[in-house]
């Protein structure tokens, strides 16, 4: 009481104190503090892959670190104790050359993960009290992913062989035999010989059961997918999501496009049911399905399967429906049938009446509970990137990412989100992010546009800044409220530029129809978003200085800055076209994906050749006039490196101040962290020779 009355008589010579303590800190701070750079984006560590034990105690994660003078990236893998938060985590393995992709055994005995410690991939295991780990595996070639059977006996193992070998062994032996080959000519007859970044070898991903325990270690197993010929994982990105085993062990159901079909024409995938012996070939599930049909998961008792379905061509954006199956009657029902969103990756409780499921909604991805009696859908998540959950012992967890924080895992308390890793945070807290907020305006048809704008470092009262215009790829893809490690606009705002981004129609996030307005109409209705956006944005918020702008996109995006060239230049002092289509009509048939580029001119280049033609920015060269830097990857099969030649040798021929960026050794991504903050410098200064620096007096800032 004594000090309480002590404080009150002294009430404004402390409240003087503490504004004279708050100035000083905030000075101290603004000297210590600087704007956030490449170099910061390449080097922050990256947490992902949250799992977490069955009683719901341990959370297993991932966190890759960048190893700079290697020019790479290395993983660790650690285990936090929820029952005792203010212990440090444990780790479990580190600088490893590829993900973790941790399992933990159905009793949570052991906590199981690849490495390459042994000299190849396999698997190993720990108990979560102990780093210390015992190889499970010594198989003769790499484990890509795997799936555990709940009795801890077997795993079922997804590795790149010769699809006629009965065992692992033999895979390696053809493998070995392949290498000693002299000769380099390849010799194809499928419809593409090449995929993302690496000619095609006759060999698929396919799956084996190899039996694990407490004795020695396993050397081979039973091809349970023997003779398929298709990637069971579809590669560069593809995960255990495209199988997974009945809870009795003894069946295992995958997705994948028909044996034999023809790479890149967009075949749709099917759900197939193989028992785990091999004693009969793979089935179809359904085999009168025409939907496009993955991600299966099998409820808790074996009874339900859950799986995502897409009805359509899938380079048409179609929406991925949640279904379960009845797996001893086959009867099959949707789930949600009218939320109009497109489903991702999806698991049960462990109680089995919920689906719990990932969707991008409005700018963010969200975690949604789906009700399986009644197909109610809950979000169990706000604003932000959900890019993973687990859930085990009636604990939900997941890693969550924005615009201003990378990722960290949290889980579901009634009271909200709990933040469980603090991975990079004092790195960060010395380089603050910048501020952002979204917009929405009317676009094509009228109807709603949505986009963010991210304010520069360091933004002054009455200051006007330079600006990036970002333009997303896919083109269903999205420029939300999510970190990323390749575009980034927190690096432009601590370059000094104002960045907006613009979710064209075609984005997705937004419905199926929204998504699918694209079709057939690459350079109208996004322009028209864009160019309504740009006008939107520059009215609304008044330190863009819309005289000094620069628009960047990569993929499709990088298609729409070529077409911007020829089409709508005026308000650019600058282009960056990073990987992107320049000619439609050879596009069409030098992709990997040639289905995709049909199915998105709305007709074969052969059959109508106007529907090219009418957004081909090839046809407009002769209205170039923008500056423009053109960046392309050698190893890149998505979007041929022609592409990106073609453009920069138009801008030479036309005499358009060009430049080009090109990098031998990466693929549609620049993936080396040296190579990442070269392509910042190098655009960085691009920009800054046509817009200047810094900004200039204008209109007060809202």
């Amino acid at each position: 009481m004594v000090r309480v009355m002590e404080a009150r008589r002294g009430g404004r010579m402390v409240k003087a104190i503490a504004a004279g303590l708050l100035l000083w800190l905030a000075v101290i701070g603004a000297a210590q503090a600087r704007t956030f750079t490449a170099r910061d984006l390449a080097t922050l560590e990256r947490v992902s892959d949250p799992r977490i034990s069955p009683d719901g105690r341990f959370v297993a994660y991932s966190v890759r670190t960048t190893d700079w003078e290697a020019n790479r990236g290395f993983n660790a893998l650690w285990v936090l104790d929820r029952s005792a938060p203010a212990a440090a985590p444990r780790l479990i393995r580190d600088h490893e050359p590829g993900p973790a992709a941790a399992h933990w055994s159905a009793d949570g005995r052991w906590l199981y993960f690849l490495s390459s410690r042994s000299g190849s991939v396999q698997l190993w295991r720990a108990t979560p009290g102990a780093a210390d780990a015992v190889q499970a595996t010594s198989l003769p070639v790499d484990i890509a992913t795997y799936r555990l059977a709940a009795d801890g006996h077997t795993v079922v193992v997804a590795v790149n062989i010769d699809p006629d070998c009965a065992t692992l062994a033999c895979g390696k032996a053809a493998q070995d035999a392949t290498s000693r080959v002299r000769s380099t000519g390849m010799v194809y007859d499928g419809v593409t010989p090449r995929f993302w970044d690496t000619y095609l070898d006759g060999r698929f991903v396919e799956l084996f059961a190899v039996a694990i325990g407490d004795g020695p270690t396993p050397t081979d197993g039973v091809a349970i997918t023997r003779g398929y010929r298709a990637d069971i994982v579809s590669r560069p990105e593809g995960d255990a999501s495209a199988f997974t085993l009945t809870p009795d062990g003894r069946r295992v159901i995958f997705a994948a496009p028909p044996s034999g079909s023809a790479q890149g024409l967009g075949e749709p995938d099917s759900l197939y049911v193989t028992p785990i012996d091999a004693s009969a070939a793979p089935a179809r599930l359904d085999p009168a399905a025409k939907s496009a049909d993955g991600t299966p998961a099998v409820s808790p008792d074996g009874t339900m399967l859950a799986y995502l379905s897409r009805t359509g061509s899938t380079f048409t954006a179609p929406a991925a429906r949640l279904m379960v199956r009845n797996l001893a009657t086959g009867v099959v029902r949707p789930l949600a049938p009218a939320f109009d969103r497109s489903f991702g990756a999806i698991a049960w409780t462990p109680d089995g009446r919920t689906i719990l499921a990932l969707a991008e909604d409005v700018g963010q991805q969200k975690l949604f509970a789906v009700n399986l009696a009644s197909g109610a859908v809950a979000a169990l998540t706000g604003d932000g990137h959900v890019s993973a959950a687990d859930t085990g012992g009636g604990v939900t967890v997941y890693s969550r990412d924005a615009l201003d924080s990378p990722t960290q895992i949290f889980e579901i308390t009634r009271t909200g989100p709990r933040q469980l890793t603090h991975v990079s945070e004092a790195a960060l807290a010395a380089t603050p992010l910048s501020p952002f907020e979204p917009f929405a305006f009317a676009g094509w048809n009228g109807e709603t546009v949505r986009g963010y704008v991210v304010r520069p470092a360091g933004l002054r009262p009455g200051a006007a800044y330079p600006v990036a215009f970002l333009i997303h790829g896919g083109p269903h893809g999205s420029f939300g409220n999510a970190w990323s490690y390749r575009w980034n606009p927190q690096v432009w705002a601590g370059m000094g530029f104002g960045v907006v981004m613009v979710d064209f129609h075609g984005s997705s996030g937004y419905g199926e129809a929204f998504a699918k307005s694209i079709i057939g109409h690459w350079g109208d209705r996004p322009l028209e978003d864009l160019q309504k956006g740009w006008i939107a944005a520059l009215a609304r918020y008044s330190f863009l200085d819309g005289n000094r702008a620069c628009a960047l996109g990569g993929s499709y995006g990088g298609y729409m800055v070529a077409w911007i060239a020829g089409t709508w230049a005026k308000p650019w002092k600058c282009l960056v076209d990073h990987d992107g289509v320049f000619d439609v009509r050879l596009m069409s048939y030098s992709t990997d994906i040639p289905g995709f580029q049909q199915a998105q001119n709305d007709a074969a280049s052969w059959v109508d050749p106007s529907a090219v033609e009418r957004f081909n920015p090839v046809t407009h060269v002769a209205a170039w006039t923008a500056p423009i830097l053109v960046v392309h990857g050698g190893r890149d099969d998505r979007v041929p490196l022609d592409q990106g030649m073609g453009a920069y040798g138009a801008a030479q021929l036309r005499h358009v101040p060009s430049r080009l960026l090109y990098f031998p050794d990466e693929n549609h991504w620049v993936l080396k962290p040296q190579n990442s903050v070269q392509w910042y410098d190098t655009v960085e200064g691009w920009m800054k020779r046509w817009v200047g620096e810094g900004g200039v007096a204008g209109a007060a800032g809202p």
